[in-house]
């Protein structure tokens, strides 16, 4: 039913291609056909363009009858050029289907594709859009897209699953700590930081003083020994016994043990383990599926760069061997730099930020990461940052975290064009 259905829609376009085709041979041209897409959540437009004309365009469906139509189409005619703007998880089902079904397209960025388009057109509309996008490619003679290994999309999937775990995670330990600033605050103190298997373990226990004093101590002991996975010597339980009782002694909790707050304790807990363990998971495969990847290694030996960092860039960043200079990595991920002059102003130069915030972000700790770890493990990144913090007569370290970042991103580009390892013997030659 579904080929009958594909067969009636595309009878007319063929007849329009063919007339179309007939009329350019006759010309002595070679006939181009573009279909320029703008995608929406549910539907797309179609703009069909032969040689720059206009020979038919329609509403398809965001689903398997509407890609269907499509592909009826895009078989009508030799090598169509696909065109459309990237739309977030909006177009991630449209570019699926050209890849199983071994098309080459062209996708812009939201930006890209505004510049482009906006001398073109007078009045915006979704029709509009699609058959501009088409007519432009015929002006602008973009190149296809690369398409990446099915790795670094997945290794992207987990990436951000893993960033969205991280930023529940935070919110959970925040209300967390809010309602155990009413039942029992003092248990924050039991172990070195608020956080962790054991602590969270130890919350769901005693979300007030009262399940602390209630338990005999060989009970209290017991409960303190299976608050964690790991092997815990008989001294150290002892302690922690100790100092529970003088914290729950010392405690003043402003709710009875029947409130309804205590579940809530425990709700936030329960959550935090879950999330902890779901997180850890993600990573694992992260991990699993970055390993074989030559630029793992690459970036592992970069002092400060550990797994998870080094699995988040490949994911936020891709194959970076793509990119045709570090400079386009910069932009990419936003950080190359807004120049504003006119006349005698000139503005302070700030970064675009209009790419990759993931990317931003973790790159921004990156840097951190590498400027602790140079204590023991030095880095010509560190050597720069803690330099242009010493000639800073400003207090904010932002300027000279994004100025080494630029410095970290020519590094990575550089060990993973030439295939090195980091040596940081080798950069003090320079």
């Amino acid at each position: 039913m579904l080929s009958k259905y594909v067969g009636r829609q595309t009878s007319s376009i063929e007849n329009d291609i063919t007339k179309t085709r007939n009329h350019s041979r006759q010309r002595g041209n070679i006939m181009r056909a573009v279909f320029g897409i703008d995608v929406s959540k549910a539907s797309s437009e179609v703009a069909i363009l032969v040689n720059g004309e206009k020979v038919h365009g329609y509403t398809m469906s965001n689903d398997a009858l509407g890609f269907a139509r499509l592909l009826g189409d895009l078989k009508t005619v030799h090598k169509p050029e696909i065109i459309f703007e990237a739309t977030g998880v909006y177009s991630r089902r449209l570019q699926a289907f050209l890849d199983e079904h071994g098309y080459a397209y062209t996708r812009l960025n939201p930006l890209e594709a505004k510049k482009q388009l906006d001398s073109l057109r007078v009045r915006k509309t979704d029709q509009i859009d699609a058959e501009k996008l088409a007519q432009s490619q015929f002006v602008l003679n973009r190149k296809p897209t690369y398409v990446q290994e099915e790795v670094y999309q997945e290794l992207r999937d987990l990436s951000r699953f893993y960033q969205n775990l991280t930023e529940d995670i935070v919110r959970a330990k925040n209300r967390l700590h809010k309602v155990l600033q009413v039942t029992f605050p003092e248990l924050e103190t039991i172990l070195s930081t608020p956080s962790g298997q054991q602590y969270w373990n130890l919350v769901i226990d005693f979300p007030c003083k009262d399940f602390v004093l209630d338990l005999s101590k060989d009970e209290l002991l017991e409960s303190i020994r299976q608050s964690t996975s790991k092997r815990i010597s008989d001294k150290r339980v002892a302690y922690l016994a100790e100092k529970l009782i003088a914290l729950a002694n010392q405690s003043y909790c402003a709710v009875k043990k029947t409130s309804p707050m205590l579940e809530e304790v425990r709700y936030y807990a329960k959550e935090l383990l879950r999330l902890s363990e779901q997180r850890q998971t993600v990573l694992d495969q992260m991990v699993e599926l970055a390993q074989p990847l030559p630029e793992y290694d690459i970036l592992l030996s970069i002092p400060g760069i550990a797994e998870t960092t080094a699995t988040s860039i490949i994911g936020e960043l891709g194959d970076i061997r793509r990119f045709q200079s570090a400079n386009q990595i910069n932009a990419f991920i936003g950080i190359d730099l807004r120049h504003y002059e006119s006349g005698n102003f000139l503005a302070k130069e700030h970064i675009t930020k209009r790419g990759n915030p993931y990317a931003r972000k973790i790159l921004f700790k990156c840097i951190h990461n590498i400027a602790s770890a140079s204590h023991t493990n030095p880095c010509h990144i560190a050597d720069f940052y803690e330099k242009r913090k010493r000639q800073s007569q400003t207090t904010s370290t932002k300027p000279h975290t994004i100025a080494s970042i630029h410095r970290l991103i020519r590094t990575m580009y550089y060990l993973i064009m030439h295939n090195k390892l980091y040596d940081y013997t080798s950069t003090q030659n320079r």
